[in-house]
């Protein structure tokens, strides 16, 4: 075998090798996708919703699709507001905006109950199915009490803080009114559970009473037929969480 064709040989075996070893890398590399359960989809506000098979990964721009005094004037959401709010309460308009964000949420795809129960923090705790941010029972810093900030709800109960991270903390009026029910799924927390409005199925009013510490209980709903536990929106403190969540929580960065 001459050395010219003994070079050529290895150049190619080399080749192969490099090939097969590059082939092999790409493959560990992919992250496999998993098709996005059914309930999950309901989430029309978000970027996008995918299911790596552990958690949910939610994409969101964090920007309520219905009017607000907080979008700037040039917005064609933007609706000038002097009414009344949640609890009656007259408007008063906070300084902040709505300002777009960049959000990623990971929630568990199968929620368990937690062995700690973790405290809810300040700033978001869940998402709306419109893609809005969920925030606790408290205003900051130091977990004040809400009830000085409720003034700024707008017709819609939700408003903006600082950052402008426009965030529900109680009912959240346009889904409950327009997009859905007093009953229907409002979103999801950081421990995967789901949310509903203030009314069961039956159209009874949920109250404190109803609910335990967490502020939810367990039974089966149009969504879960087979029975999950869920957090539900009342119209009495702590309004959507109370004394921490019931699974574990996952993640969120903006």
């Amino acid at each position: 075998m001459s050395i010219s064709f003994k070079a050529t040989l290895n150049q190619g075996l080399m080749f192969i090798l490099f090939f097969a070893a590059s082939c092999s890398q790409d493959e560990t590399a992919v992250t496999p996708t998993v098709e996005v359960p059914a309930v999950y989809k309901k989430i029309y506000g978000a970027t996008s919703v995918t299911n790596d098979g552990t958690y949910i990964t939610i994409k969101s721009k964090d920007l309520p699709d219905h009017k607000s005094p907080y979008y700037a004037a040039t917005n064609a959401l933007y609706q000038a507001y002097s009414g009344t709010t949640f609890g009656g309460l007259n408007f008063e308009k906070n300084p902040n905006s709505i300002i777009e964000q960049s959000a990623t949420i990971k929630i568990p795809v199968n929620p368990v109950a937690s062995s700690n129960h973790a405290a809810t923090p300040l700033g978001v705790i869940g998402i709306a199915l419109n893609g809005v941010a969920f925030f606790n029972q408290y205003a900051g810093p130091n977990n004040q009490e809400l009830k000085g900030e409720m003034a700024g709800f707008d017709q819609f109960y939700g408003h903006p803080q600082n950052s402008g991270v426009y965030h529900y903390h109680v009912e959240p009026l346009h889904l409950t009114t327009v997009k859905s029910s007093k009953s229907g799924l409002m979103g999801f927390l950081l421990d995967g559970f789901p949310v509903y409005g203030p009314q069961e199925e039956n159209g009874s009013a949920v109250t404190n009473a109803n609910l335990d510490v967490y502020h939810g209980h367990s039974h089966a709903t149009v969504d879960y037929p087979n029975g999950i536990y869920h957090y539900h929106f009342t119209t009495e403190a702590p309004y959507l969480n109370g004394n921490g969540f019931y699974g574990t929580a996952g993640t969120v960065s903006q």
